[in-house]
């Protein structure tokens, strides 16, 4: 039996490296900040300190909200780590200490808007954060116009902008991504769940006639041990044979190897059937049956004189087989219309592979079970 892919959960230590490896990249980018912290410190005295406390306390916040992010992604979709008031208060955070940069070493200290339209991207619901980040980027942009001993800075506002695209288009591909492992997860699982219970109907089928007959054969040797010594040894002597092939066939079905035999199972249903007493009528021969159609036939015959020992209580069982056809019927009750578990449900799984049908037919008196294809 194959073993459907798996999803596996991921370890500690892949849990860890990727958190390490964003957060140094996130750290990368904090580069561009040293513009402002470089003019902070050379304009020195009150406004130069307060413009390096304002650029490391902006550096710090937008570092603990991308760890926090990267911390909350790992597996789960691309989304706000927080709710709306908390992100929005978070950006707010951030512009006045962007303003506070500005206010304290000038024009150098725009460099945060960029930062700031990340953070809206990073906190913030889609809708808003385009919002908010295309705001920063154009107040900003105009600050460089109208604030006295700036210069106009079109590359801000590009920069700003394309920073937002940038962001944006990481996260839908997270999202993406995400999805695809979580369908391939899902697949694996139904693949999982169809094997399982294709492994059910096999062990069904292979199981439920070899047990059926041995059952058949063990309360038949009970009758007859104080009656025919012989004939005991011989039915004990089946049965230590037919438990072998049931072992033999669970093996294979394990293995992997399910095709039976056309002869083989109408031998077998010979047997079966006079050890439960029911006078069988079975063709002789399977020259007239195609090579493809064999195995599937053999499977209806198992199928069906199983289901004639154990549920119909019958005292003639046909078998008729036809290059197109195969039909099991009996003289019992008919009790078999009512049955739909694994053994029907695999055979007509196996018939329509090939075009087929199964077809379940209350007579008067007994029970039709047909296979036909076309």
């Amino acid at each position: 039996m194959s073993n459907p892919s798996s999803i596996e959960a991921p370890t500690g230590a892949e849990h860890t490296a990727p958190r390490r490896w964003g957060l140094m990249f996130a750290a990368i980018w904090l580069f561009y900040l040293l513009s402002p912290l470089s003019t902070a410190w050379d304009r020195g005295g009150v406004r130069g300190a307060v413009g390096i406390v304002a650029t490391l306390l902006f550096a710090a916040m937008y570092l603990t909200v991308f760890i926090a992010m990267r911390w909350r992604r790992f597996g789960a979709p691309f989304r706000a780590p927080m709710r709306v008031s908390q992100g929005l208060a978070v950006v707010a955070v951030q512009v006045l200490l962007g303003i506070v940069m500005c206010a304290a070493i000038g024009q150098a200290g725009d460099a945060a808007s960029v930062y700031i339209a990340v953070t809206c991207v990073m906190c913030l619901r889609t809708r808003w954060a385009w919002l908010a980040s295309v705001v920063v980027a154009f107040a900003t942009f105009g600050a460089t116009i109208v604030v006295p001993d700036w210069h106009k800075d079109w590359g801000i506002l590009f920069g700003t902008l394309v920073a937002t695209l940038a962001i944006w288009g990481i996260s839908q591909s997270i999202n993406r991504n995400i999805e695809v492992l979580s369908v391939r997860e899902e697949n694996a699982r139904l693949a999982l769940d169809d094997e399982r219970n294709r492994f059910a109907r096999d062990l069904h089928d292979i199981l439920g006639h070899s047990l059926t007959v041995i059952t058949v054969k063990a309360e038949l040797a009970n009758r007859l041990i104080d009656v025919d010594v012989d004939r005991t040894k011989a039915e004990l002597a089946d049965l230590e044979r037919l438990s072998r092939d049931a072992l033999a066939d669970v093996r294979r079905a394990v293995q992997g190897y399910r095709e039976l035999t056309l002869p083989g199972e109408l031998a077998r249903a010979r047997m079966a059937l006079s050890a439960a007493e029911i006078d069988a009528d079975l063709p002789n021969t399977t020259d007239d049956v195609p090579t493809d159609r064999r195995e599937l036939f053999a499977w209806a015959v198992r199928e069906g004189i199983t289901n004639v020992i154990r549920h119909s209580g019958a005292q003639r069982c046909t078998v008729v087989l036809g290059a197109h056809e195969v039909e099991v019927r009996d003289d019992g009750h008919g009790a078999q219309a009512a049955g739909h578990g694994h053994g029907l449900t695999g055979l007509r799984e196996r018939a329509a592979a090939l075009g087929g049908t199964v077809v379940t037919q209350s007579l008067h008196p007994g029970f039709s079970l047909k296979v036909v294809v076309p």
